[in-house]
Order: structure tokens, then sequence, then C-alpha cells
């Protein structure tokens, strides 16, 4: 029997006072790739911050297996307007990534540089590691925050919609490569993703967040149930906002 990575035992968690995850419950083991899926404010980006201990358990418990403790988790948040004009090179900004393998020490270690040059082989952007990251495009951006990730890491990434805001070929590009870490690197995904197909494709498992009502199992078994069939009718097949849109309109016509 594998062991999980991440154990979530009824856990809920919030901010600013209000509650937005509920007695949630689920694990993630070895090797999965795990993509939450679900409508705006359901908790998704709230549970991933809890994971990485950078907001409170409200009650509930998140415990980790495998060996895997909270700071070696690789995180590749969503980028800000302030984060995508960063003063920095391409090296620099994976180089970073290390820091929380240096401790105390404020100097990188030979073995910290070999990681750097290792992932800036790994996502093909060696070409671009002395030219300055503001001037990349957003797909070469995501590649290397995807490569400042994998210095923290080679058992579990934290992706938070790394293919926002971009174009079809390059959100393509982004999934292959995500896609070969899990598969040929052995990392652990996790992925909060408001693309369904793109996370029924290339996703083992599903958590499908709604209104305090969870779904989690494998992606074979989520395109059986009723709440895939409700999102599927969606002509864009995007779970979240054309989907919210229509709820509220049919709320409206009921009331």
């Amino acid at each position: 029997m594998e062991e999980y990575l991440i154990k979530c035992n009824n856990l809920s968690a919030g901010y600013e006072g209000q509650t937005v995850i509920k007695n949630l419950s689920f694990e993630v083991k070895q090797g999965d790739y795990l993509c939450i899926v679900g409508e705006n404010g359901s908790g998704k980006s709230t549970l991933m911050k809890t994971i990485l201990g950078l907001k409170s358990a409200a009650s509930g418990e998140i415990i980790f297996g495998g060996g895997l403790r909270q700071k070696e988790i690789g995180y590749l948040p969503q980028q800000t307007a302030a984060q995508k004009d960063f003063p920095a090179t391409v090296k620099e900004v994976v180089m970073s990534g290390c820091l929380g393998r240096s401790g105390i020490s404020p100097f990188y270690s030979k073995a910290d540089k070999k990681l750097c040059n290792d992932n800036i082989e790994l996502l093909g952007i060696k070409n671009i590691q002395h030219r300055s990251y503001k001037e990349l495009s957003c797909g070469q951006q995501q590649r290397v925050l995807l490569a400042r990730a994998l210095c923290a890491t080679r058992k579990l990434l934290l992706l938070d919609e790394p293919v926002s805001g971009l174009d079809p070929m390059v959100t393509n590009e982004m999934y292959e490569i995500i896609s070969r870490l899990n598969k040929e690197e052995g990392v652990t995904v996790i992925m909060i993703s408001h693309d369904l197909q793109g996370a029924l494709k290339y996703g083992s498992k599903i958590l499908h967040m709604e209104g305090g009502e969870y779904y989690f199992g494998t992606t074979e078994e989520y395109r059986s149930t009723d709440i895939f069939h409700e999102m599927s009718t969606c002509d864009c097949h995007c779970c979240c906002e054309h989907h919210n849109a229509r709820r509220k309109k049919e709320d409206e016509e009921n009331v």
C-alpha cells in the first residue's frame, strides 16, 4: 500500500474570520497528479496556502508522510503584476528557490548551484538564463518559476493556476512539462485549475470543491458523477466562471 505524502482530516480553514473550507478530508500519495477544481471562492487557494503553512487551520489537521517536510514543498503561486516585473536574471530567480535548503547560511552551496543548473536544463531555459526575468514572455516566466519551485523539492509541487493567461500553444507546452515531471521525474503534483478539460486529460485524481461540498476520487470516477455531467454542459468546458454565471441566472429566474 502506497504511503501518503499529505493527508487532510476534517480540515476547516478560511480567512478574515470567514470559513470557506469545512470538514474536508482527502489524501495525496506519491506519484499522484491531483487537480483541484470548482467555483471561485470555494477555498482552493486557501487549501493550498494551509498546506504550505501560510494560513492556519481552524480545525482538523494536515499530516505529512513519506518523509515529506512542509518546507520541502515546491510552490508556484499565481503571478501578480509586481512579480512579472521582478528585476533579476533568470538564473537568479531559479537559484532563489534554493534559499530554504541553505538554512541560516547566506551563501549557496555547490549542491545548490548544481541543482539550479540541472533544473534550468530540465525546463529548457538554459539559452535565456542570463536574460532579465521581466523581459520574458508569460510562458517563459512560468517555466522559470517552475524551475525555481523544483529547487525546493523533488517530492511535491503545488501549482496555483499555472497556465492562467497563457495562449493555447504555450498552455499545452506547460501541461506537457508538468506531466513529464510527474511521470518521468516522479514528482507528485497538486494543481489548482479552472481548465476542466486540462484537468481531466492530465490529472490522475480530482478534488472538486463547490459550496462547502466536496468530491474526491480518480479522474475516471469523476467522469461518472453528476457534478461532471453538469460541468461538461458548459460550452467553454471551464469549471468556474461560466458555471457560476449560469447558476446565478437560474437562481434569479426562480425568485
